[in-house]
């Protein structure tokens, strides 16, 4: 027979688990009250972010990326300079037709134009959200090949609430795998990162942000289109699932995904090929509840990236979310070395980007007809190896 004490034992610690699991379960509804208080908001601004004809502009890199793109045209990295560029880009006449929103960085986010408008009131004005970046970058996943995991959860419900307040109703969190010949991505660093970005996901939208959810497979090696395709219906499957386990709204997220190309070291393959294996790839895995899919360029040059997103738009296959843009190099580098640095050459810069995001709002309808041809700025690749920011 069994002991009274150990009776009491048993008895207190299965009391214990069911405390816990009431604890969670009460935690759960407290987080669907809170969720599904905001739907309404979550799901509007996530639509109108997904509209046909708009894109994201990604003017979101950090103080130390930045620094290299204005190192680029020899300009000095400091906190004048990186204003004047978004001041820039903010600006620029014609622009925000073709921008539902713009990705910022924290630094940015509270920054305003050297007349003294907040850079939030300028967005705002002209039809424009304004998001913000809210990871902290990549570590190594200990027993990995050089795999990573995202940082950044700690603190991030509060700092998604001062965000908000600041003016913010999206944000964006980067993932990052690789295709390497160890057979990466392991499953650990697959699951490790779904993990993430459904617990960022949700404290998102606690706080009234839609969260643009950016699991990106890098273009480093030597792999052709159909691994990666496979490479990313894998990750797409899995961040899914761990999306649907955490119970997020998807009607108010974005997805943010790399597209289908061969890897950097293979040989290239046309748009109208990027596109079916990419359009596949989403037919597969993603959600129809989910609106928009906001491609990143993944380190194209200006016109691939746009040529590829029309190729996609051109398809005649069913495709239940707005295919469109979320890219920062692939709008900004012709701009850029067009600025210089130089308050006289600002017109220019303007009409540069303003040129880029014609084209690529003309691309999420499948309208884009090319046209830079023999331009070096728009037609030069933007491929970085182990691309970080």
């Amino acid at each position: 027979m069994r002991s009274k004490a150990k009776v009491v034992a048993s008895t207190s610690g299965v009391r214990d688990e069911l405390m816990l699991e009431r604890s969670c379960h009460a935690r759960i509804r407290v987080v669907y009250l809170l969720v599904y208080a905001r739907a309404d908001e979550l799901i509007k601004t996530a639509k109108y972010i997904a509209t046909p004809g708009k894109g994201i502009l990604a003017a979101d890199e950090s103080t130390g990326t930045i620094g290299k793109r204005l190192a680029s045209i020899n300009v000095e990295n400091v906190e004048p300079n990186r204003q004047a560029l978004r001041e820039l880009l903010f600006t620029a006449p014609g622009a925000v037709e073709y921008l539902s929103g713009v990705i910022l960085f924290e630094e940015t986010l509270y920054q305003s134009t050297a007349g003294g408008t907040p850079f939030v009131d300028v967005l705002k004005a002209g039809g424009v959200v304004p998001g913000i970046k809210v990871d902290k970058g990549t570590v190594e996943i200990a027993g990995t090949n050089a795999e990573t995991t995202t940082q950044g959860l700690d603190s991030l419900g509060s700092r998604c609430a001062k965000y908000y307040e600041a003016g913010a109703r999206f944000a964006k969190w980067r993932a990052v795998l690789k295709i390497g010949a160890a057979g990466e991505p392991s499953e650990l660093a697959v699951k490790q990162n779904a993990e993430g970005l459904a617990r960022y996901a949700l404290i998102c939208q606690e706080n009234g942000l839609v969260p643009i959810v950016e699991p990106e497979i890098l273009t480093d090696g030597a792999h052709d289109i159909k691994t990666c395709a496979a490479v990313t219906e894998r990750v797409l499957a899995a961040v899914y699932k761990s999306l649907n386990d955490h119970k997020v709204l998807l009607e108010g997220t974005l997805l943010k995904p790399n597209m289908v190309t061969p890897g950097s070291d293979s040989p290239k393959v046309g748009a109208e090929v990027i596109a079916e294996y990419t359009v596949a790839a989403l037919r597969r895995t993603v959600p129809p509840a989910v609106p928009g899919v906001v491609f990143l360029s993944g380190g194209q040059s200006e016109e691939e990236a746009s040529q590829n997103l029309n190729a996609m738009n051109k398809l005649e296959v069913l495709k239940p979310w707005t295919l469109t843009f979320s890219f920062g190099r692939a709008l900004q580098q012709s701009t850029i070395k067009k600025w210089a640095g130089k308050k006289e050459n600002v017109a220019a810069a303007q009409a540069a980007f303003l040129a880029r995001c014609k084209a690529n709002s003309e691309a999420t309808l499948g309208k884009y007809g090319g046209g830079a041809a023999g331009d070096t700025a728009t037609s030069e690749s933007l491929h970085v190896k182990g691309y970080t920011y």
